[in-house]
């Protein structure tokens, strides 16, 4: 169990932290650059594809892994006072609706993936559209991977 919590709270210790907090948000956030030249070229090359299947990977495993955690009985760490204290690991007041938020956020980044998946593959919608989206998807699931990071850490309201 101490190693599936270590894989599901890994973090980027850097000064960038505060914009690329996860290897899951590096990922989504070069996701994002990268699609910007697809939406001009109305093309995507076999590069920005396999780097969507990793992706996919640095995705799943937090969230299998937060899947076996919660079932086990974990929160997220802004959830649940730490043990003997009257604040989180981080120092802040526990705030339990941030469990459910960080479950939100995780379901969100994947619909965002496979709304990208959709888009690539030009399931629903034509290339010509699809693919000027494709910025905009890869943008919102950068802040949703953000996101979980933000609401697993820091509290919310302070009401």
């Amino acid at each position: 169990m101490a190693f599936l919590l270590w894989l599901h709270n890994w973090q980027v210790a850097t000064p960038f932290a505060l914009v690329i907090p996860t290897p899951l948000a590096i990922a989504a956030l070069v996701l994002f650059v990268w699609s910007i030249g697809p939406a001009i070229r109305l093309r995507v090359g076999r590069p920005m594809i396999w780097w969507l299947r990793l992706t996919w990977v640095l995705t799943l495993l937090p969230a299998v892994t937060g899947v076996i955690l919660a079932l086990g009985g974990h929160k997220v760490a802004s959830a649940v006072a730490a043990a003997g204290e009257a604040t989180t690991k981080y120092g802040y007041a526990p705030d339990p609706k941030r469990n459910f938020e960080h479950w939100m956020y995780a379901g969100l980044t994947v619909i965002s993936l496979y709304i990208i998946e959709v888009i690539i593959q030009s399931k629903l919608v034509s290339p010509k559209v699809g693919l000027r989206l494709l910025p905009l998807v890869t943008f919102f699931m950068w802040g949703c991977t953000f996101m979980i990071y933000r609401v697993a850490v820091l509290p919310g309201s302070p009401s």
